[in-house]
């Protein structure tokens, strides 16, 4: 197998994998001899029949299939090792090739971790907070002590972030977060009783429009998410054992804690972005 990696202009990695066909003959030879003994024939005890009476009746397209579905994981899985890479998103295969007696060519398509740049977000987020508090101070006024105390909203913090931030995201890695969010809107309008159709049109809006509107949330959402990654590097914030197992306690049900205990890995990406939050919040 060898492997050839380039980039496009719109940050997609394209991985080109070429598979010598005597790889493609030995795993269809073992998906035939697998279906042999698996296959009936009338006058045959399971798995007796004749291998060529049973091969002339396989559909080969099938084959091939089940050829493909045994094949592409480990192709992939080697073909990343080899390119040394490390892909975000399950890649899009595309058989490029795939002639008998010929090697195939196969091409995954996915994305890697952007180059993101954040500029002085402390500054940002200073300069934000001191624009959402300032009022004018009348002589004789005393300030009330909950207005010294008040933070500034989620929305004003991620906003300064948000205009600091430079990166540009993979559209590949866009279409992922937008077709997360469709699948979202689908299982919430079929809890509703109603079609995605149905609840767009009670909305004044349509799929092009949804899509749209999902386009930008999903780019907005993937740069804050790598701006904050980014600022936690840059300021050393990190997720201990105690802070997962706090949260990990909070679940109610031995069910929900074996949950958390499953996506320790996911806890600690979610509990460093709010440290991160809290932390600008703080400045």
């Amino acid at each position: 197998m060898t492997v050839a990696q380039t980039t496009t202009d719109d940050g997609t990695l394209e991985l080109t994998i070429t598979v010598p066909w005597n790889d493609v003959q030995s795993t269809f030879d073992a998906v035939v001899s697998d279906t042999t003994k698996k296959t009936e024939i009338p006058g045959f005890r399971k798995g007796k029949a004749p291998q060529k009476l049973i091969e002339d009746k396989l559909d080969e397209t099938k084959i091939y299939e089940e050829v493909l579905q045994r094949l592409i994981p480990k192709l992939y899985n080697d073909a990343i090792k080899q390119a040394g890479v490390r892909p975000l998103i399950s890649p899009k295969i595309e058989l490029k090739e795939a002639t008998k007696n010929k090697n195939w060519i196969i091409i995954a398509r996915t994305c890697q971790r952007p180059i993101v740049t954040v500029g002085d977000y402390k500054t940002a987020v200073t300069s934000a907070k001191g624009a959402t508090t300032k009022k004018i101070w009348l002589p004789g006024e005393e300030k009330k002590e909950e207005e010294k105390e008040k933070k500034p909203s989620l929305d004003v913090v991620l906003k300064a972030l948000l205009s600091v931030i430079m990166v540009d995201i993979p559209k590949l890695l866009i279409e992922h977060e937008v077709n997360r969010l469709l699948s979202e809107l689908i299982d919430q309008t079929k809890q509703l009783g109603l079609t995605v159709e149905q609840y767009l049109a009670s909305t004044g809006r349509n799929a092009q429009s949804v899509r749209t509107e999902y386009e930008e949330q999903a780019k907005r959402t993937l740069m804050l998410e790598f701006g904050l990654e980014e600022v936690a590097d840059k300021e050393g914030i990190l997720v201990s054992d105690d802070d997962i197992d706090t949260v990990i306690k909070t679940a109610k049900t031995d069910d929900e804690r074996k949950g958390l205990e499953r996506e320790r890995y996911y806890l600690v990406s979610i509990l460093r972005r709010q440290k991160t939050i809290d932390f600008l919040s703080s400045l």
